[in-house]
């Protein structure tokens, strides 16, 4: 299963005419080339899910589920816009209701598409977890990260702090991974990949592979993988 095309034509449409009129003349196109294509795609993903964890979700539905609303939140933004120029995909963990939990993201939109997991900006209780845990368990953490297959695919990424955080060793061989404000890995994709045929099967490779990532971090912070 692939990503449809025809979603990189509509956004690419939507960027140059990012207004109410254009969007309301234009649904039919939004519903039946990035919205329905989309919620298949989750529902297949979902079939998935049980090979890399069982307490991962995939939803096919917008309000409460794994397709993020195509309207922009314009309230505390000087871009008023009304429509996000790209589609994302977010499978969270079961308890990511409740807790701030890792997650696995699909990013499409005409000039930036990737796949990412991790958690990001986690407040103060979740990243001292998490940190916490890489100093318990250092061999554990380098193992993952610098795993040869894991780190030939994916880049770690996100904010990191200025300084060390308070109540760990400055000194710790492990301090960059300590200094991070987000832990997340990604992957940058193109269209040509998504919209293979296969995409799927990579797609839940790709996942397979950040599996022990997602698996450190979802433990670190009190949660079953």
């Amino acid at each position: 299963m692939r990503i449809n095309p025809a979603l990189f034509v509509f956004f690419s449409e939507l960027k140059e005419n990012n207004n109410r009129p254009w969007f309301q003349a234009n649904k039919d196109s939004y519903e039946n080339d990035v919205k329905e294509p989309l919620l298949t795609f989750i529902a297949a993903f979902g079939e998935r899910v049980p090979e890399i964890s069982p307490s991962i979700m995939a939803i096919p539905r917008i309000t409460g589920g794994s397709l993020f609303r195509i309207y922009r939140d314009m309230r505390f933004s000087q871009d008023k816009t009304p429509y996000k120029t790209g589609a994302g995909i977010h499978f969270r963990h079961k308890r990511g209701k409740d807790v701030h939990a890792p997650g696995y993201y699909l990013h499409l939109e005409p000039g930036e598409v990737f796949a990412g997991c991790g958690i990001w900006k986690p407040n103060t209780e979740t990243v001292t977890k998490i940190r916490t845990k890489i100093v318990e368990h250092p061999d554990q953490w380098l193992n993952i990260i610098q795993d040869k297959t894991f780190k030939k695919t994916f880049t770690l990424g996100g904010d990191s702090l200025v300084r060390p955080p308070q109540g760990f060793d400055p000194d710790h061989s492990l301090i960059d991974d300590l200094k991070r404000k987000d832990y997340l890995a990604s992957i940058v994709l193109d269209e040509r990949i998504v919209c293979q045929a296969d995409f799927l099967e990579y797609y839940v490779e790709l996942c397979k592979i950040s599996a022990p990532f997602m698996e450190f971090l979802t433990r670190a912070v009190g949660l079953d993988w």
